[in-house]
């Protein structure tokens, strides 16, 4: 066979999807019962996922994953979403924690100049449209920078939220037409745990947790939990809103238009 046409069959077969449910199946029973920090590991350092990203949004309880990732490899690309609607205090945070854990891959992601004067000139998109100001400060930045990884981690844990409850360490990334992976190494962690590991790592907490807000997103968003409430209550309250988008399938053309034909490092 000529070499320009096994090159081309290589080509087509690498255009679907990274990973598919197969992949994750096969990846939660690998690991089933393995410490999160071994997981980590062997995940990072023999590329078991490719190029990984971690998407953090330097809130409560980040600095347990960031450590944690930092321990095997400080290099790991950190992406936060710099929406532009930050509390002070978080961004004081992100310094910080980048500094101690000397964490040295942080990846600022904003939106695009030219959509936030189409859509959003005044800045109180998110008053009337949440869902509209979470595309342009989120979803869209986020999807675009991911187009240069196979996988992400994610913070996310179940007792959270309801939502968040059945959530498996491994799973495709249904946000993503491209069939990244998601790795939710912190899924199965209680909020006791989380306590214990930042305490026997002398940690930095939050500025914000003391105040009220065990979860903490963009400031106009953001209220203050009352004893008993869901942790993530205090997001978007009287709103029908639990997610920014960047953990459901809201996909913008980012995924289509502007995605690589094939995975070159799979």
């Amino acid at each position: 066979m000529p070499h320009t046409e096994a090159a081309r069959i290589r080509d087509l077969i690498d255009t679907g999807p990274r990973f598919d449910e197969a992949d994750a199946v096969r990846l939660n029973r690998l690991f089933r019962g393995t410490e999160t920090s071994e997981m980590l590991e062997t995940v990072l350092k023999e590329r078991m996922v490719g190029d990984i990203a971690i998407v953090s949004s330097f809130g409560a309880e980040s600095a347990v994953l960031l450590h944690l990732v930092s321990r095997v490899d400080a290099n790991v690309p950190v992406l936060f979403l710099d929406t532009g609607k930050h509390f002070p205090e978080t961004l004081d945070y992100r310094d910080l924690l980048v500094k101690q854990l000397g964490l040295t891959n942080l990846i600022n992601l904003v939106p695009e100049a030219e959509e936030l004067a189409k859509k959003d000139e005044n800045g109180l998109r998110w008053s009337y449209d949440p869902d509209g100001c979470c595309e342009i400060r989120k979803v869209k930045p986020l999807e675009k920078a991911l187009l240069g990884y196979d996988a992400s981690f994610s913070g996310r844990k179940a007792f959270q939220a309801a939502t968040r409850a059945t959530l498996p360490r491994f799973e495709v990334d249904t946000a993503d037409a491209q069939g990244r992976l998601k790795v939710n190494p912190l899924i199965d962690w209680s909020p006791e745990r989380i306590a214990a590991y930042i305490a026997e790592h002398d940690l930095p907490a939050h500025p914000l947790v003391a105040q009220g807000y065990p979860s903490i997103g963009c400031m106009p968003c953001t209220s203050k939990v009352a004893e008993g409430e869901d942790p993530r209550s205090g997001r978007w309250r009287g709103w029908n809103k639990t997610e920014c988008g960047i953990h459901v399938a809201t996909h913008s053309d980012y995924t289509t238009k502007n995605a690589p034909e094939f995975d070159p490092g799979l």
